[in-house]
């Protein structure tokens, strides 16, 4: 039986990338839930390379769409790499003949994050004027130009369709500076983005929005001891997203940057405890 607020999504074909482990993982799982087909992407896979020496791979996220009562499909992919994306999304329409839902949880802007220091030595919010600019271009290469290549893969065939929601995964910036120039600019353009392909978008039937999770309990998060200060598990960010996408009324949120919290209570999911955590705010926690 499907969780409280999760509709039948057995009729969908998603796409997740960035899949392999954090909020991806728990979106991938909850699309399961809610019965669809989700292809899952990522860098990190048993085979191969794994991201940042992390465990995670994509092959077991897509185990647990199965597990969840979905169909998962596993598909190696650098989100970096434009010729990847297009072989991606070309391969995905092949077998399935098209694309409902398409989600961007490509992020490494945390990548050799210990809890207290970056791979550069710098803390959380160190000045932006004694860092380089390696990190911040990492971070955008890995946030919102991924975010774009796969809005642009997917773009002509949703367009095509004249049917479609992109997910863009982010953090809302609208209530201030969240604390670290680099983080801030990343999520900004992240947020500009789903403004910017709505815009274009929605003449042709297709929804694009932001997707902005609290603090979330990652595999990362747990393992540099954060967990106490993080009140949602990848799950709940999963939940709330595959309740909108069985929302006929979701483009009215085109555009949009949409709190996880707020969707929970809208469509009354709750997260894996069977709480409905809170909307984070500025200021509390990490």
């Amino acid at each position: 039986m499907r969780p409280a607020g999760v509709p039948d999504l057995s009729d969908r074909i998603c796409l997740v990338a960035g899949a392999s482990r954090g909020v991806g993982r728990g979106i991938a799982r909850a699309l399961g839930e809610a019965g669809a087909t989700v292809v899952v992407t990522a860098r990190s896979s048993e085979a191969g390379p794994r991201t940042d020496q992390r465990r995670e791979a994509l092959e077991d996220a897509a185990r647990e769409v199965d597990l969840a009562g979905g169909r998962g499909h596993h598909y190696l992919c650098d989100h970096t790499r434009e010729q990847e994306v297009d072989a991606l999304v070309h391969w995905t329409l092949r077998r399935f003949g098209r694309i409902d839902v398409a989600v961007s949880s490509v992020w490494g802007g945390n990548e050799g994050y210990d809890g207290e220091r970056y791979p550069d030595g710098a803390a959380w919010g160190t000045a932006f004027w004694r860092r380089g600019l390696a990190p911040l271009r990492h971070a955008l290469e890995t946030g919102p130009l991924a975010a774009l290549m796969l809005a642009r893969a997917v773009a002509p065939a949703m367009v095509s369709a004249r049917r479609g929601l992109l997910a863009l995964v982010s953090f809302d910036t609208q209530e201030g500076y969240l604390g670290d120039l680099f983080y801030d600019l990343a999520k900004a353009a992240t947020n500009r983005l789903a403004v910017a392909t709505a815009a274009e978008l929605e003449p042709y039937g297709v929804t694009a929005l932001a997707l902005s999770p609290g603090l979330v309990r990652t595999e990362r998060v747990v393992e540099a001891g954060m967990a106490g200060d993080a009140g949602e598990s990848p799950l709940y960010a999963g939940r709330a997203l595959a309740a909108l996408a069985g929302d006929p009324a979701a483009w009215t949120r085109a555009g949009q940057t949409l709190r996880v919290a707020d969707l929970a209570r809208t469509y009354g999911v709750t997260d894996e405890d069977g709480t409905q955590p809170a909307r984070h705010r500025l200021g509390e926690g990490a």
